[in-house]
């Protein structure tokens, strides 16, 4: 089977980028997979990529920033998407050409954007799955209303939490597309598992206010009083890097806290760490959580939708605290510090319940759904049978007509707005 998958960019920093290069690596096994990078703007990708995954750009930043196609709006990705600024007529044009000329079974998109294009534009043999990798609550109306018309030609559509497949199932009403949560996958650990001696508690993601590394910074405040001997290492970068660092200066932990920049790939930084801490207000999924359990971390982490509570066993494996609560996460943090032999059983829990995160299940469970799917294509035949479900109909109804409303509630209030410029 060949297999292609359609990303925004290849050669950036992220975590769709990280889990589509593992599953790619993983499929490499026994298929045929190539990348497919809307965009490139540097020579090589920061991850390293397997040799038998093949990769193609479409459009080369360093030499068509300017290009006078790149310089009108695109048409196809929709508007209300949050990359559509990096999108252009010259992106619709090369990504409607790579679909019609594409010589995959399988193409795979890697965010709603590109799920709309693959919808639309793949030719009738190519089997089309949607991926998510945000949420759908998490999408402004406009978008859901065109996703809601989009996503119905594709054959299957992949959330990374069972909360988020049940959303689309609940709210979207999907006649004859395949609705399944399909986690992210970890590569299994090179380096050998932490001891849990390590006075270290260890962070990573980008620095954006969403991740609350404000709120980290001031519940570790809470440990260093206490242990002044241990640090929290937050790996990473991104616009919040000056006012964290400010903060730092200004709690007086400049012994105690270090932002450490970008680290690719984690698992050297990891297994020097005892602890492993999520603040954020938000998390589709979760990667670093389970970056870190494989790695054998206890995680402490806010309870916020939709991944942390998926993936984390509250007591047995690390903690979850309540959104935005500072003292919960010190308190939390706390509690492990003081307890060693706590600390380490947590931590072997978590590196014995993240197996499930292995590539193995995941790829196993990619497989199953890519074959069933082709049969079915082939067959000419949805890839799951709806059967008529009246409620789910009519609530599925009520959501779209809710979005319609506050997608036309929004566009109006914008061209007043234009108007009064």
């Amino acid at each position: 089977m060949k297999i292609s998958f359609l990303l925004h960019n290849a050669y950036g920093i992220g975590g769709t980028i990280t889990t589509t290069f593992n599953l790619a690596h993983a499929l490499a096994e026994r298929h045929e997979v190539e990348i497919v990078s809307v965009l490139r703007h540097r020579e090589h990708p920061n991850f390293t990529l397997d040799p038998r995954v093949s990769l193609r750009p479409l459009v080369d930043l360093r030499q068509e920033k300017n290009h006078p196609l790149h310089l009108r709006p695109a048409g196809v990705f929709p508007r209300a998407e949050y990359r559509y600024g990096q999108y252009s007529e010259l992106t619709d044009q090369r990504i409607a050409e790579c679909l019609a000329t594409i010589d995959a079974d399988v193409v795979i998109g890697t965010r709603p954007g590109l799920n709309v294009h693959l919808a639309l534009q793949a030719p009738e043999h190519v089997v089309r799955i949607g991926q998510e990798h945000l949420t759908l609550d998490n999408h402004p109306p406009r978008l859901r209303t065109t996703l809601r018309r989009a996503y119905r030609r594709l054959d299957a559509l992949t959330t990374v939490t069972e909360a988020d497949a049940a959303a689309y199932r609940r709210k979207m009403w999907l006649p004859g597309v395949r609705v399944e949560a399909l986690p992210n996958s970890v590569p299994d650990p090179v380096l050998p598992a932490v001891d849990g001696t390590a006075k270290v508690v260890v962070a990573a993601g980008r620095l954006v206010p969403v991740k609350r590394y404000d709120l980290l910074i001031e519940a570790f405040a809470m440990v260093a009083a206490e242990h002044p001997d241990w640090q929290l290492r937050i790996y990473g970068k991104g616009e919040q890097h000056d006012r964290l660092r400010q903060l730092v200066m200004d709690l007086r932990l400049w012994n105690n806290v270090f932002l450490m920049g970008a680290a690719a790939p984690m698992e050297g930084e990891w297994v020097k760490g005892s602890i492993a801490a999520a603040a954020s207000n938000f998390e589709p999924f979760g990667m670093t959580i389970v970056e870190a359990m494989r790695c054998g971390l206890p995680v402490v982490s806010t309870d916020c939708p939709y991944g942390p509570g998926e993936i984390i066993e509250d007591g047995v494996d690390g903690r979850l605290v309540p959104v935005g609560d500072r003292d919960a996460l010190g308190a939390a943090l706390l509690e492990l510090v003081r307890d060693d032999e706590g600390r380490r059983r947590m931590g072997r829990a978590a590196l014995r319940n993240a197996r499930r995160f292995a590539p193995g299940p995941v790829v196993e469970q990619a497989e199953r759904l890519f074959t069933e799917a082709v049969s079915a294509r082939r067959a000419g035949r949805p890839v799951v049978q709806e059967r008529a479900r009246v409620h789910r109909a009519l609530a599925s109804q009520g959501f779209a007509a809710r979005d319609a409303a506050f997608a036309s509630a929004s566009s109006a209030l914008r061209m007043v707005r234009k108007g009064q410029r």
